[in-house]
């Protein structure tokens, strides 16, 4: 972990998942006072409400954060104009593959920030490390929002072996106790990114009512949304079970149907997929909407028991992490 906490500039190398409207400037900046890693979630914000929210994590903190970047966003070159500018030292660029210069343009700036990329395969991994990514994030099927078919063990057997000795590879996806981290570490992983177990922590935003159903969830109340027509491309979405997928497979049918009629294009339905989300999430997380709103989750919701300061959750997961590591030494150590 000592790699991945130098590559970061924070304590421990434990980042914080990119959750719209929850990783904002309070949560933020209270996991990179705590020793580990903030990363703002831009999300859908302007150009200018970036530039605001940098400014305002600033002054809630003097330690290292990164900011999440959608790789589809339309002012994607604009946004990291405003990370250059405000000094921001890590980028992640998440939602798809990198267009062209969006990486040079992050590597380039006054800042000389660095690049973390989500790869979903190794081909992948190879590919943005080659075109200049200094670290990446594996994340399996059981984390929270938008995920891809494969389980985090699997992609960590599978990635770390080949990449892990000579690269920054992070894990994420399911991950909610200090064992487990312990286990990607010596596989060989940098670190760690957890969303999950922070949404409620005591300096998140999200609405009681959101909190409340992350305490009464279990893992098998976290389930991947499906996909109603073929020709529509939506990316699953893990949230808590809800009449609000029941109202996004709703809104799924009359999408198609304009596509039927010819109104809209792939592009266009797809965008509208994607505000559909952005704006369910908004319900569910600021308004406390919790039945009709989005409870975005991984399943690693059922350990979320309490709402907890950043700080707690940090340290019980090195608790965890370090105690877990000492039993697996000691029989060595005893047979030595």
């Amino acid at each position: 972990m000592r790699r991945g906490a130098d590559f970061l500039g924070s304590e421990h190398a434990i980042l914080c998942g990119a959750m719209s409207w929850v990783s904002e400037r309070r949560l933020v900046s209270a996991i990179s006072n705590a020793g580990g890693f903030g990363v703002i979630a831009c999300g859908a914000m302007t150009p200018d409400l970036l530039d605001s929210e940098i400014a305002a994590t600033r002054a809630l903190t003097d330690r290292p954060f990164g900011v999440n970047l959608i790789t589809m966003h339309p002012q994607l070159f604009d946004l990291i104009e405003v990370c250059d500018r405000h000094g921001v030292g890590h980028v992640v660029l998440a939602g798809g593959i990198p267009p062209k210069g969006s990486v040079e343009a992050i590597k380039g700036g006054k800042a000389d920030a660095r690049v973390i990329c989500f790869a979903p395969t190794l081909a992948l991994g190879r590919k943005l490390l080659r075109s200049g990514g200094d670290a990446l994030v594996i994340e399996g099927m059981e984390a929270g929002g938008h995920i891809g078919p494969v389980s985090t063990s699997v992609l960590a057997q599978e990635i770390l072996p080949e990449l892990a000795a000579d690269h920054l590879v992070f894990v994420a996806g399911g991950i909610g106790r200090g064992e487990a981290i312990a286990g990607y570490l010596e596989m060989g992983a940098a670190g760690v990114q957890l969303g999950t177990r922070f949404a409620c922590a005591t300096e998140s935003i999200a609405h009681p009512a959101f909190k409340q159903a992350f305490f009464r969830a279990s893992a098998r109340d976290a389930v991947a949304s499906v996909q109603i027509d073929p020709r529509l491309p939506v990316i699953p979405v893990r949230a808590l079970r809800n009449k609000g997928g029941e109202l996004f497979n709703d809104r799924q049918r009359e999408i198609a149907a304009t596509l039927d009629r010819n109104e809209i294009a792939l592009e266009e339905a797809q965008l509208q997929v994607e505000h559909y989300w952005a704006g369910a999430l908004r319900r569910a997380v600021i308004e406390g909407d919790v039945e009709n709103g989005s409870l975005m989750a991984g399943q690693s919701v059922g350990m979320v028991k309490r709402e907890e300061p950043a700080a707690e959750i940090i340290a019980q997961l090195m608790d965890e992490c370090e105690t877990a590591l000492t039993r697996r030494r000691e029989p060595a150590a005893a047979l030595s």
